[in-house]
């Protein structure tokens, strides 16, 4: 494997680079993540060719969480990057913290008390190999932590200077809200943005219950699963292939989503737009995404470097996405 550093980072025209919410961090609208595939299908070969092909398509952000492959696929990310030679202040890296990766042993896992969270990023920062993260995020509520114990815990990873910005993952709007007026009253580090699952599927809660949110406190959003694990590619019409995510062991769950009957009969209506804009419905599917102001960046994966680069290939079709186009694919998902 390579040694060689790379160049300096260079923005690609055809990338938007939006603020974090009401942060001044900006982030690539598309963007790269592991879950899943890191460890489970990418080696770091791999991982490492699939994420030069998203730096290279002006790709600024990439995520990672603790629990991806029990910590694994932190370690692959730490070492691809380093393999690469990225210069630190060019890229923006995140992760989550929540399940650990301890099996079971007590206040390391499936919390968000103060003991969990300092042990944790220590751990995050080893295997990402840095020394610190962009983005924190809180990978869901903990109903057995005073929500103020954590508040209090991510503000100080900040003033310590191992965190830069703080949020949360799949929170209700009410425990974001209660987070936020926590950290107001005490003038600590307010959470920044939430990472939801957003895709032409599933909208409500990006679109509806977060609605007062990001007026009110100017949250900022990164996106997770916008291809809907895979459903709005189409390639699962014809039942789950045997190289795909979903046959892996213990994604059985995922294999009965993608091939529900209701998913796949919009995938239907969806398939003529697409081809109609000279586009896959992958590509369709992540430029919709971007096309609400309130996401701030679309994280995107791949099993192959193949797939970064005909995904990045979304850039072209935003433009392609007129107000007629966006109507059009509103009646298909009402239908």
């Amino acid at each position: 494997m390579s040694t060689s550093p790379v160049a300096k980072f260079t923005p690609n025209p055809k990338m938007e680079y939006r603020r974090l919410g009401r942060s001044g961090l900006k982030v690539s609208v598309l963007s790269f993540g592991s879950w899943v595939t890191f460890d489970t299908q990418l080696n770091d070969d791999m991982a490492r060719d699939c994420m030069a092909n998203a730096w290279d398509a002006g790709c600024n952000f990439f995520d990672n969480a603790e629990a991806y492959a029990g910590g694994e696929s932190e370690a692959i990310m730490g070492r691809v990057i380093k393999d690469l030679g990225w210069r630190r202040q060019d890229y923006v890296l995140s992760t989550k913290i929540f399940w650990g990766i301890e099996g079971g042993v007590p206040n390391m896992g499936n919390t968000l008390n103060r003991k969990y969270v300092h042990h944790a990023i220590e751990g995050c920062l080893d295997r990402l190999q840095v020394d610190f993260v962009d983005l924190l995020f809180c990978h869901r509520a903990d109903p057995n932590t005073p929500i103020e114990e954590t508040v209090w815990a991510m503000s100080d990873l900040i003033d310590q200077g191992k965190v830069l910005y703080w949020g949360t993952s799949e929170w209700t709007a009410d425990e974001i809200r209660a987070a936020w007026d926590i950290a107001d009253r005490h003038h600590l580090h307010k959470p920044v943005m939430e990472q939801p699952q957003y895709n032409m599927l599933e909208r409500k809660r990006v679109e509806v219950e977060y609605k007062r949110l990001y007026e009110d406190i100017g949250l900022g959003t990164t996106i997770w699963s916008p291809l809907a694990s895979g459903v709005l590619t189409g390639k699962y019409l014809d039942g789950v292939p045997e190289d795909s995510r979903a046959a892996l062991p213990g994604y059985s769950w995922l294999a009965e989503r993608l091939t529900a009957e209701k998913a796949q009969s919009t995938v239907k209506k969806l398939m003529p737009i697409a081809d109609g804009l000279g586009c896959t419905l992958a590509q369709m599917a992540l430029a919709w995404c971007t096309k609400n102001p309130n996401v701030s960046t679309v994280i995107t994966g791949a099993s192959k470097a193949s797939q970064v680069v005909e995904n990045f290939k979304a850039l072209d079709v935003i433009e392609l996405l007129t107000p007629e186009v966006m109507g059009q694919i509103k009646t298909a998902l009402r239908s």
